[in-house]
């Protein structure tokens, strides 16, 4: 992990697209702002894992779905 320091109003520069900005410092909560082109997704950590986890369901549900149509086709040639 890079860990670098920076002040309010200072940036990191992340590849040619993306800049994150200190916007203000209280305390011992930080606000950043993200620049970054529409395509890139950005998430709190919390929700990306929340979102990971329900990608993960909804996949193996699909794979049961998949299981289900293919017994329900061969039933149908079958026939």
């Amino acid at each position: 992990m890079l860990v670098l320091t920076r002040k309010k109003g200072e940036s990191i520069q992340i590849g040619d697209d993306i800049e994150i900005t200190i916007a203000s410092i209280k305390g011992d909560q930080v606000k950043i702002g993200i620049n970054a082109p529409k395509n890139v997704e950005i998430h709190r950590k919390e929700i990306w894992l929340d979102i990971q986890s329900e990608n993960a369901s909804a996949s193996e549900e699909v794979s049961d779905l998949f299981g289900i149509l293919a017994k329900v086709k061969k039933n149908k040639n079958n026939r």
